[in-house]
């Protein structure tokens, strides 16, 4: 299944130069019928402008259908770096193609360098905002964004994670406000290295660096004040939680 939806990626990615330009006008023409359809009258005041403003909204947010977005990946020239680079919480917005609804998120990139091979930081994040701005599915996005750095910059290994909340299952249908999509693309050394899959993932969620900051204020705790009694676990868990301590009773 996983084999099958990379194809359908490649396919989908190399054909991103062949859409025509945006027929502003039969856009305009498409959002008249429906406000006809769904019983309103398209030349009302407040609806007399609606079409164009539609229209123009929709190429905005489909415009990554007509730009390379590998032509973000160049490496810098003369920079090097060997560890792991990851570019994580990029705000995205694309299009639901089944529903033509918006599903906003977050992305969290990160890649490995080859070589010391690196890309400006920007690079990814506009490797994201070319890939969402069109008609898609999360998990082809996800895919899309992955295997374009992958085939670009050559990297060791390369994770994408995608958070989503979806207007077309928020807004209609099941109507579950709070629910997140959770996508993710492993390629490379991230698919054949456990531990380095783990490293990258602990630090897109932050819960390596929670538990690095817990386990200094145990030792500074501990080294200053002892935990010895109830009162002292008390405070010393005061301190865990909070990275502050009451005045000490007694």
């Amino acid at each position: 299944m996983a084999t099958k939806l990379t194809r359908q990626s490649d396919n989908h990615t190399s054909q991103q130069n062949e859409h025509p330009a945006v027929d502003l006008d039969l856009i305009a023409q498409g959002v008249r019928m429906i406000l006809e359809g769904l019983g309103e009258d398209p030349e009302r005041p407040g609806l007399q402008e609606t079409p164009r403003r539609v229209a123009e909204m929709y190429a905005e947010l489909t415009s990554g259908m007509r730009e390379d977005a590998a032509q973000h990946v160049v490496p810098l020239p003369g920079d090097k770096h060997d560890e792991m680079v990851i570019v994580k919480d990029i705000s995205i917005a694309s299009m639901c193609e089944h529903h033509l609804a918006p599903f906003v998120g977050k992305c969290h990139i990160a890649y490995i360098p080859r070589d010391g091979r690196i890309l400006g930081i920007s690079k990814l994040a506009r490797l994201a905002e070319t890939f969402s701005r069109r008609l898609q599915l999360q998990e082809r996005l996800t895919t899309d964004i992955a295997n374009t750095l992958f085939e670009g910059l050559k990297p060791i290994g390369v994770m994408v994670v995608i958070e989503a909340a979806h207007t077309c299952m928020t807004l209609r249908g099941v109507r579950k406000a709070d629910a997140k999509t959770v996508t993710s693309a492993v390629l490379g050394g991230f698919r054949t290295d456990p531990r380095t899959r783990a490293e990258a993932m602990a630090l897109i969620t932050g819960k390596e660096c929670r538990r690095a900051r817990w386990r200094t204020r145990r030792q500074l705790y501990r080294s200053t004040n002892g935990s010895a009694g109830i009162k002292g676990r008390r405070r010393e868990w005061q301190f865990l939680s909070t990275g502050f301590v009451g005045r000490r009773e007694g």
